[in-house]
């Protein structure tokens, strides 16, 4: 059995070199489909609203499977194998079929995306959060190199697509190749009591987490907060570039702000979870969704690449203290051997469906109103359902005596 540092540095390594090429593949994502395949804003909502689609129909699937085989790395191997050939499929299958028929490659890169990178990431997010616990290191301490392998993507992503979009893709490739020499070298050994426990899951004991209304009440809050976040986050890049006076220059600064902000978004990852700890889960949920709420509102108020960028910037602050706020409230309020599912269905899966509904829509909103309009109605809303989770969310862990889910008891 690999020794718990060992195994912090191995995943750390895994959650920079996903990121890396997934920032390199994806970050300029919008900007690719409008600026290179010339899509309109509502086109590039149904595209992103088809890879929620795909991605909430594997994430249960991920889930699922991810605590029933426990502490196995039998998903991650498939993850990376399936991103070593990221730069093949943007270039020769899904940017032509895009050209050819927006709704068939829409189609073929949900799937392809969903699998690898929209419901991969939780898969891999719960996995890593699984072995920190078993092992006694914190998961946002683990994570912190996601967020700089993003970054150290995103610093050259912009210039590199002035130059040639592909180059990007090309280097995500050879990134996903490190990936998988990394997850041939970790083994995790499970013990009697841990594979029984893993093998113990059912599909019923999925089916009573819906009769919880905690853990829809929890859902409500990724919904309405996490879920603008992200559709917010969607097409930013394009609203940003237009702001300079060429897009290759806006391209190329935006490219640096994001760098920038994840370099930011790794520092508090590390002191993300001593803030959760010392807040609670609920109240780290509460400030997140409030500073989501300033930023996206801020966006719409705000003029310049100048004012534009503070706004960006706070994301660095709201994500880290949101995601490991998630975890920790999910430890503390239901089974932990469903943490997978829970992850998966609760956060990532509800933000997928929230996503499907409202890319679209806000696609047309940018289009109608323009970016700043969207945004302040986007704002107004996570501030509404953040307000709301303070009523609805848990505060306190209930007591509980058996192995399968039970009803929470607590609250206000």
């Amino acid at each position: 059995m690999q020794t718990s540092k060992n195994l912090y540095w191995k995943l750390s390594a895994y959650f920079f070199f996903f990121f890396f090429t997934w920032s390199s593949s994806y970050s300029l994502f919008s900007i690719w489909l409008g600026q290179e395949i010339n899509l309109s804003g509502s086109a590039t909502g149904i595209i992103f609203s088809i890879n929620a689609i795909f991605a909430l129909c594997m994430q249960p699937l991920y889930g699922y499977i991810s605590d029933k085989i426990g502490l196995k790395k039998n998903i991650l191997f498939f993850i990376s194998l399936l991103l070593v050939f990221v730069g093949p499929f943007y270039i020769f299958v899904y940017g032509p079929l895009l050209q050819y028929n927006v709704l068939l490659g829409a189609i073929v890169g949900g799937l392809y995306l969903g699998m690898a990178f929209l419901a991969g990431i939780g898969a891999i997010e719960s996995y890593i959060e699984k072995v920190g616990r078993k092992y006694d290191f914190e998961y946002g301490k683990s994570r912190m190199w996601g967020s700089l392998g993003w970054a150290a993507a995103t610093f050259f992503a912009g210039q590199l697509f002035n130059i040639n979009p592909n180059i990007n893709f090309w280097i995500a490739s050879v990134s996903a190749l490190i990936l998988v020499g990394i997850i041939f070298s970790i083994k995790i050994e499970m013990s009697h009591d841990e594979i029984e426990k893993a093998e113990s899951i059912t599909f019923k004991d999925v089916g009573n987490l819906f009769k919880l209304k905690d853990f829809w009440f929890f859902m409500l809050y990724i919904i309405g907060v996490t879920c603008i976040y992200s559709v917010y986050d969607q097409q930013f890049p394009i609203y940003y570039s237009s702001l300079f006076s060429n897009e290759a220059l806006g391209n190329q600064v935006f490219g640096y702000l994001n760098s920038f902000q994840v370099f930011l978004e790794a520092g508090m990852m590390f002191a993300a979870p001593f803030i959760v700890n010392k807040l609670g889960a609920k109240k780290s949920l509460i400030l997140a969704g409030y500073l989501m709420a300033f930023r996206i509102i801020g966006s719409g108020m705000v003029d310049g690449p100048i004012g534009i960028s503070g706004m960006k910037l706070i994301h660095a602050f709201e994500l880290p203290i949101m995601l490991i706020a998630i975890f920790k409230y999910l430890a503390a309020n239901f089974d932990t051997r469903l943490s997978s599912i829970l992850y998966l269905v609760g956060f990532q899966f509800a933000s997928q469906i929230g996503a499907s509904i409202l890319s679209p829509i806000a696609g047309l909103l940018y289009d109608d109103v323009g970016f700043r309009n969207t945004y302040l109605i986007m704002g107004a809303a996570v501030f509404i359902f953040t307000c709301i989770s303070i009523f609805t969310l848990l505060n306190t862990k209930p007591t509980r005596t058996k192995t399968e889910p039970q009803p929470t008891l607590g609250g206000l």
